[in-house]
């Protein structure tokens, strides 16, 4: 997948592409149509197809205390989108200038002088320029006399409505990782690069690889049936997974700690890929090491049961 930034010129044989444009995070179902009649369009056009996201997301710029909210990090992204088809991912930094830009310049000077877009395709609720005084249909009117074709993609639905970023993190937030599954059309997956922790797990029989969560969606905390991906290894592995505080232990801490069955190879320093498959239970203080010890199996038990 080829890597592009907002702030350097476009390669010449990229110009001339159709652009998938919106935040993508978490690159659900309803994101995936949008990329999807980029890419059906670039490839009926013989032109290049682009899908351009934002880091960091203009919430973030806007509010920097927001709590962390995001569903993937760039280079998830950038996997999700050459598998759907992409041939570059274009990272907008989202910055002052980006965000005081009018939508005419966002248009003209953006997507048409820069980029040499020749064609856009959004969701219908996609807005750009200075204080959001850009949508589709200015995108279309404003792109029309320079020959930039602007197309908007309906929502997607399932049973309960549309598809969106909010119903995923409010269903991780609850533990429901059936549901945020569903619309993802994966699980939700933290990755991150296994650190040093205190070690106690390998006393107790349960060695864990600590994971940071960074800017992640904090999932409801507690205990979760997972499979680990080693990254750039084929090597998938099954386990129990702690989320959260780490209550029995002092200081509390948040990280990701998950505990693979069956692997006694050392982790450390490479990067791993934690999906979340079923919520087991939350976490929880126990009177005593043991008692801890003996839930960790039960977790481990039903982990088994749950994963097949």
């Amino acid at each position: 997948m080829i890597r592009l930034d907002s702030r350097t010129p476009v390669p010449e044989h990229l110009r001339g592409a159709i652009l998938a444009l919106g935040n993508f995070d978490g690159f659900h179902r309803g994101h995936q149509a949008v990329v999807g009649e980029a890419i059906r369009r670039a490839r009926e056009q013989g032109r290049p197809a682009i899908v351009a996201t934002f880091d960091p997301h203009p919430v973030r710029f806007f509010d920097p205390q927001a709590e962390p909210f995001r569903l993937t990090t760039l280079d998830q992204r950038a996997e999700l989108f050459a598998a759907a088809g992409a041939d570059a991912m274009l990272v907008i930094g989202f910055d002052a200038d980006v965000a005081g830009m009018s939508a005419q310049s966002w248009v003209e000077d953006g997507l048409h002088g820069h980029l040499g877009a020749a064609g856009v395709v959004t969701g219908e609720d996609f807005t750009f320029g200075k204080g959001r005084s850009g949508n589709p249909q200015v995108l279309r009117e404003l792109g029309a006399p320079l020959g930039l074709d602007a197309v908007t993609v309906g929502p997607v639905h399932d049973d309960t409505g549309p598809i969106s970023s909010s119903r995923i993190r409010a269903a991780l937030k609850a533990g429901d990782c059936a549901t945020a599954t569903a619309l993802l059309t994966r699980p939700f997956a933290i990755r991150g690069v296994v650190q040093h922790g205190d070690k106690v797990g390998r006393t107790i029989g349960f060695p864990t690889a600590n994971l940071p969560l960074d800017n992640y969606l904090r999932p409801r905390f507690g205990i979760y049936a997972v499979t680990g991906h080693l990254i750039g290894q084929d090597t998938v592995l099954k386990g129990a997974a702690n989320i959260g505080v780490r209550p029995h232990f002092d200081p509390p801490k948040e990280l990701l700690e998950p505990h693979f069955f069956n692997f006694s190879g050392d982790l450390y320093g490479q990067e791993v890929e934690v999906a979340f498959h079923h919520f087991i239970r939350p976490e929880a203080k126990f009177a005593s090491l043991d008692e801890l010890v003996a839930q960790i199996g039960r977790d481990c038990d039903r982990a088994r049961e749950l994963l097949g």
